[in-house]
């Protein structure tokens, strides 16, 4: 620089320099999708419903079955019979554990939301650790009147049926 421009204004020395164009970008957080949303909903009831060390009274002997306290004994026996036709099937093959629980909880909630009183799980026989834990968690669910091993033509000794109260979001039994 001379001397000249160095006592000459500012804007003269700034003559024919060319402005920089903005380049920054905002972008705002998105706001979280719905199916994300109902994801962690589904694992915070599966966290807050199900246990891993309760052990609900199971019978020794004969098919796996539970009934919610205060039930007609003779919904078992329908079960049994096959005379409910599960509206909805969920297939646990291959599922982890954790997985396992979250889509126990999907199931009963789009049971809840569809008015489906019978769904049929297939957990398999495998390693046993479904067909051990799920009876488990399905009887600590206020939601589930009852379960009993699914007959040949629904799954047999790898599934459960289960019977949903959808009438009321507290267990109260209304069908």
């Amino acid at each position: 620089m001379s001397k000249d421009n160095q006592n000459g204004s500012f804007a003269e020395m700034m003559s024919g320099v060319k402005p920089l164009s903005q380049d920054k970008h905002h972008h705002p957080k998105a706001a979280p999708k719905r199916i994300q949303v109902e994801e962690k909903q589904q694992r915070q009831l599966a966290d807050s419903y199900f246990s891993d060390e309760f052990q609900p009274a199971m019978p020794d002997s004969g098919p796996v079955r539970y009934l919610r306290q205060g039930e007609d004994p003779f919904e078992l026996k329908k079960l049994r019979r096959g005379d409910y036709t599960p509206d909805l099937m969920l297939d646990l093959h291959g599922y982890r554990t954790q997985e396992a629980r979250f889509e126990l909880i999907a199931l009963i909630e789009e049971c809840k939301k569809h008015h489906v009183h019978c769904a049929c799980i297939m957990h398999g026989i495998g390693s046993g650790v479904l067909k051990q834990q799920i009876p488990s968690w399905l009887a600590q669910h206020p939601q589930v009147i009852g379960y009993h091993q699914a007959p040949l033509e629904w799954g047999g000794n790898g599934a459960l049926l289960v019977l949903v109260d959808v009438g009321s979001e507290d267990g109260g039994h209304r069908r």
